[in-house]
C-alpha cells in the first residue's frame, strides 16, 4: 500500500471528520499511533491544516464507512494507474533550463532507435524537423558540444512514451534489418 499525499496534513482531517481508530489513521498515514493520538490531543501538528483524502481522490466515503464499521478493517488507498491530467495536442512546452538538452536527447534517439521517424523524434522531444535534420546530418551550429542522452533521464518524455514509439516503430526497424540482410 502506498501512503496518502502528505500524510501527517491527511492524518489531521481523519482526525478531526471521521471516528477512525488511531489505529486505523496510522496504518493508512504510514504515522505511529501516539503521532496520531499526539494530533488528536493538538500536540502534534498544531498549525497543520487537514488535507481532504475524499476530495483529492484517494480515498471514497464508502470507503471510510466501511472502516468505521469495523474497526480491525484498513482503509485501501485509491490507485489511480491512469494520469489525473491527460495532455491535449498541441506543442509540447519545455521548461527553459531543459531546452538546451534537446539537441543531446536527439542524438541520443538517432543513435539508438533509428527506426524512429522524425515527426516521432519530434513529438518526444518537442523540437522541430530542421533540428533534427541538422544533427542526423551533422551540420547543426552547436554540433561539437551534443553528448547523446537518454530523453527520459533528462526528463523530455516519459518511458511510457519512448516505449510506445518504439513499438510503433519496431515493424519499420525488422524491414530495415531484413533488408540489410538480403544486401
Amino acid at each position: 500500500m502506498t501512503e496518502p499525499l502528505m500524510p501527517m496534513a491527511t492524518g489531521v482531517w481523519l482526525v478531526d471528520n471521521t471516528s477512525l481508530s488511531f489505529t486505523q489513521i496510522a496504518a493508512f498515514c504510514g504515522l505511529h499511533e501516539l503521532e496520531v493520538q499526539g494530533i488528536a490531543d493538538e500536540q502534534v501538528a498544531v498549525n497543520i491544516v487537514g488535507l481532504d483524502p475524499v476530495a483529492n481522490g484517494q480515498l471514497t466515503w464508502a470507503e471510510i464507512d466501511r472502516c468505521q464499521n469495523d474497526e480491525k478493517a484498513r482503509l485501501q488507498i485509491i490507485v489511480d494507474e491512469v494520469p489525473a491530467k491527460a495532455r491535449s495536442g498541441g506543442a509540447k512546452y519545455t521548461p527553459v533550463s531543459k531546452r538546451q538538452d534537446k539537441p543531446d536527447a536527439i542524438a541520443w534517439l538517432i543513435r539508438n532507435h533509428p527506426e524512429l521517424t522524425d515527426a516521432q523524434i519530434s513529438k518526444l522531444v518537442g523540437t522541430t524537423k530542421p533540428t533534427i535534420t541538422a544533427i542526423r546530418e551533422r551540420t547543426h551550429w552547436n554540433m561539437s558540444n551534443i553528448k547523446p542522452v537518454d530523453p527520459v533521464l533528462l526528463g523530455l518524455c516519459k518511458q511510457l512514451e519512448l516505449d510506445a514509439a518504439v513499438k510503433k516503430a519496431a515493424p519499420r526497424r525488422a524491414e530495415t534489418e531484413k533488408a540489410n540482410e538480403t544486401e
